[in-house]
């Protein structure tokens, strides 16, 4: 009598052991393969509130340009949103985005003015006047990023101005926009550094007088 009861009882135990198994796959809300599911993104391809809607936005290097757009878009209907938030460009044409391009601007020691302004000086070939590197008098850089107020070039020595190619003033206190490293956090010392492929074309597409919306 006591062998039927013990085997009972390990049937019982196998039953109630599968029973939870069961329950632990039934419940568990981690999909198969253990990682969340896919982004899918609602947003037709190659519109731009599929580009924006992308996780890796706004802190990719990708540049959104509407081709369509962008060929209509010329010096007398462009306009330039620089949004110091989302570290991104905007050129317009009226309200449509004709590219979206990364910006890097002022870091807190040197932030960049908000409002509204116009452009007022175009060069291709710019060196700052103010800001770049020092080197001694054996043609060593002493100093990577110097500012020429209070940084003091040794004897022999010489001063040379960061390169801003594509230079659009934006100030007459030296803020404009221009190619520069753009690191996808503010880094500069107040210009609004644009990224290197995409300032050949915004600044064919402006001139002197267009509108620059810094937000």
């Amino acid at each position: 009598m006591k062998i039927p009861l013990m085997l009972s009882l390990a049937a019982a135990s196998a039953v109630a052991l599968s029973s939870c198994s069961d329950r632990v796959k039934t419940n568990d809300p981690t999909p198969q393969g253990g990682g969340r599911s896919a982004f899918k993104n609602p947003y037709p391809a190659g519109t731009y509130e599929n580009f924006t809607a992308e996780p890796s936005y706004p802190k990719t290097y990708n540049i959104f340009k509407d081709q369509e757009v962008l060929s209509q878009t010329n010096e007398n209907n462009a306009r330039i949103i620089l949004d110091t938030t989302k570290q991104r460009a905007m050129l317009m044409n009226g309200d449509q985005v004709a590219m979206d391009y990364p910006i890097s601007t002022g870091r807190s020691s040197h932030p960049t003015p908000k409002g509204n302004f116009a452009i007022l000086e175009k060069t291709i070939d710019k060196l700052s006047n103010t800001y770049g590197k020092i080197y001694d008098a054996e043609g060593k850089v002493v100093n990577s990023d110097a500012d020429i107020r209070t940084d003091v070039v040794p004897e022999g020595g010489k001063f040379e101005g960061s390169p801003m190619k594509y230079w659009m003033r934006l100030t007459y206190d030296g803020i404009g926009h221009h190619i520069g490293k753009v690191p996808r956090y503010p880094a500069s010392h107040g210009c609004i550094r644009g990224y290197y492929t995409a300032m050949p074309v915004v600044f064919s597409k402006v001139k002197v007088g267009t509108p620059v919306t810094v937000r």
